[in-house]
């Protein structure tokens, strides 16, 4: 691929790119920050004009001037590498010489199930719910928040998370106990929906272009988000409506409130429930692969930080929330 001369129609081509390989929309904008820092570090020198060297010095400054993590470290050089290999057509060589990151040996924050139950006490409505399944369901929090109408299955007591991280599904448990308050959540998910639909709206959008494929698939129940916005959207342009799903930081701020207000002195985030989950699977036996599975975890030696040794086999899982 040619590279463009202007540095506006470069960043549009690495998004193009980034789209084009079906990357998330949080990567795309990680990646083209990078990039841009990287041309700012540089006095805005061409990507095309610089190589191995330009890469390795912007490394080691993040490393010695910026004391960014081993994980920012490898996030910027990962969007470097991409846009010099998808984007401008050429592959880097050996980056000799940078100083790396320190990669800290640091445990998960894991509150006990009294701690949780402290927590969620603290919590109602949707945002219980969320929070509520974020631990029940070891959710990652944008998988809670993405979660659709049709990726849970009471029948099955299962949900299907879509396109989670690393762009791969998986499936794992709903939790017996949280099945009525879900239900009744879909309930006004579905007043909503249908109040939009007579209000000549109640679209979504939906991934890699499905909408184009099956057209009126958008305004269709089970496409619809579990956890709804409570406002449309609006295009100020074509005057078009639309509604998401709840927006990150609500649930954040939630819990983070929740978790000072309960007098959990630990530093607890969305992530903490995650962490939580599979940390109380592991004490009450299940197999650690099991748990990788439930996890989505690529690599075993992910989930193996919540323990060194675990080799007891499950013939099934029951989420740890029926037991709070």
């Amino acid at each position: 691929m040619e590279p463009s001369a202007r540095p506006g129609q470069l960043m549009s081509e690495l998004r193009a790119s980034l789209r084009s390989r079906h990357y998330s929309r949080r990567t795309e904008t990680a990646y083209c920050l990078w990039v841009t820092r990287y041309i700012r570090f540089h006095r805005l020198r061409h990507p095309a004009e610089m190589g191995e060297a330009e890469i390795n010095a912007y490394l080691t400054h993040l490393a010695v001037e910026e004391h960014v993590s081993a994980s920012t470290q490898t996030q910027a050089l990962s969007a470097l590498l991409f846009l010099y290999r998808h984007v401008i057509g050429r592959e880097i060589g050996e980056l000799s010489g940078v100083i790396r990151a320190r990669t800290p040996e640091r445990l998960p924050v894991v509150m006990t199930r009294a701690e949780v139950r402290a927590l969620l006490e603290h919590l109602d409505g949707d945002k219980w719910l969320m929070a509520s399944l974020m631990y029940g369901a070891g959710l990652r929090l944008m998988e809670c928040l993405r979660l659709r109408v049709q990726d849970v299955d009471f029948g099955h007591g299962e949900i299907v998370v879509r396109n989670g991280k690393g762009a791969k599904d998986r499936v794992t448990m709903l939790p017996d106990s949280l099945k009525p308050p879900l239900q009744a959540q879909l309930r006004r998910a579905r007043a909503i929906h249908e109040r939009d639909l007579a209000d000549g709206w109640g679209r979504v959008v939906l991934p890699d272009a499905l909408d184009r494929k099956y057209p009126n698939a958008p305004a269709q129940w089970g496409w619809q988000w579990v956890f709804p916005q409570e406002r449309r959207w609006c295009n100020k342009q074509t005057g078009e409506q639309g509604r998401h799903h709840v927006h990150q930081t609500i649930i954040q701020r939630a819990v983070g409130e929740a978790a000072r207000a309960s007098g959990v002195a630990k530093h607890v985030g969305c992530h903490t429930l995650r962490h939580s989950f599979a940390t109380h699977l592991l004490e009450s036996g299940y197999d650690i692969r099991t748990i990788q599975e439930l996890l989505g975890h690529k690599s075993l030696n992910t989930t193996m930080i919540y323990t060194h040794v675990l080799n007891k086999g499950g013939l099934g899982v029951k989420s740890p929330f029926d037991a709070l």
